[in-house]
């Protein structure tokens, strides 16, 4: 009984927030503005967050000469961390000819090459909010010093090339590298702002290239089989939403989407078909009993429908249904008017859902009325 006590205690404790790689860029500039300043180390550096909070960041690096200074931070992610958790974020600061503040990215920060993003073309991809908490710093560091001279900024992220391979940036646009992103400074867990970010972006660009019909994905896997589905969309059409499927869609429908098409999988899917449209494993759980009904509207057996309801996992349904294909319209049916009624009409929804190993299971259309689908068995 102590050790289930002990359990739900830990089970109770708070999530722990961690900071944005704007946050720690701009506490990275900091230390090595004063460093080069006063040629001295600096260990730390304490920093206003965007939400009014003051933060000391732990310098995991700090190098400086009289013409340049180098400080680096290791990037804390909290208990929900992305690709950029442990990355080392570096700012080199030195003295410039040229008066006021010059701020650019160098190795492993990203440039921007397609348009709909908040940075211009051939800018480092230094988000806004990053970018003016970097140089309001830098600034105040100038005149608490009465610094008259102009400084140059660079942001780095050694690893960061290798990073973005797991984010967005590619099909952004933004090559070469990681963004500096955040908003709030902090990190919440489980909300995973940057994605959201990335997706908002991801949608902004593809209005820009002419987009009208996107394709929102699960994953990598989903993606593929919405890219051979649709060969004739251009690159920017092709969006990874992962879990935040409401919010991708009404990205989409602010941005005067005509179309719409969710590629996903059974888990994920079973949960639209229900109208949650956040899918993350921790938000909600595998409703079997829903499945149940649909597997009975679909004309299944009563044995059929038990073992339903004794399923481990979304996908064992799947395969238990794959001769039934009328399950499949019903939950992909669902899955579109669930979409629907989350941006409030006005769009086309297309729905298709795919096993594991890319094979189609079902596919439904359904137009911005809702008063016609067209279905398509796979």
């Amino acid at each position: 009984m102590a050790a289930k006590a002990a359990t739900d205690e830990k089970e109770a404790k708070p999530l722990r927030h961690g900071y944005t790689t704007g946050s720690c860029a701009t506490a990275t500039t900091k230390a090595a503005l004063i460093a080069l300043i006063t040629q001295e180390e600096q260990s730390q550096a304490t920093i206003r967050l965007p939400i009014g909070e003051e933060v000391t960041f732990q310098m995991e690096s700090c190098e400086f000469s009289l013409e340049r200074a180098t400080a680096g931070t290791i990037k804390d992610g909290g208990d929900d961390p992305d690709a950029t958790h442990g990355a080392l974020i570096l700012s080199t600061v030195e003295w410039s000819d040229e008066p006021g503040i010059i701020l650019d990215g160098g190795l492993g920060v990203g440039r921007v090459t397609k348009p709909g993003l908040p940075v211009s073309i051939g800018e480092a991809a230094i988000n806004p909010v990053p970018r003016k908490m970097i140089r309001e710093t830098a600034q105040a560091v100038l005149d608490e010093y009465g610094t008259q001279r102009g400084i140059k900024i660079v942001i780095s992220v050694p690893a960061g090339e290798e990073i973005a391979k797991k984010t967005l940036n590619g099909r952004l646009g933004i090559l070469g590298g990681i963004s500096i992103l955040g908003t709030r400074g902090i990190v919440v867990p489980f909300s995973t702002s940057a994605y959201k970010a990335s997706v908002a972006q991801a949608v902004n660009v593809a209005k820009e290239a002419g987009c009208d019909h996107i394709v929102l994905s699960t994953g990598g896997k989903s993606e593929s089989y919405g890219i051979a589905t649709y060969p004739e969309l251009s690159e920017e059409a092709f969006v990874e939403m992962g879990d935040f499927v409401g919010f991708s869609l009404k990205q989409c429908k602010n941005k005067g989407m005509h179309k719409v098409t969710l590629v996903g999988m059974m888990g994920k899917f079973s949960k639209v078909a229900q109208g949650v449209m956040m899918v993350h494993s921790k938000s909600a759980p595998v409703d079997f009993g829903f499945l149940a009904q649909m597997a009975a509207d679909a004309g299944s057996t009563q044995e059929r429908i038990d073992e339903i309801l004794g399923a481990n996992t979304a996908s064992q349904v799947g395969d238990m249904m794959v001769d039934t294909p009328a399950f499949f319209e019903i939950m992909c049916e669902n899955c579109c008017r669930a979409a629907l009624k989350e941006v409030g009409g006005g769009i086309e929804v297309e729905t298709i859902i795919i096993t594991m190993k890319g094979s189609l299971l079902g596919r439904v259309t359904i137009n911005d009325t809702g008063d016609e689908s067209n279905r398509n068995r796979g």
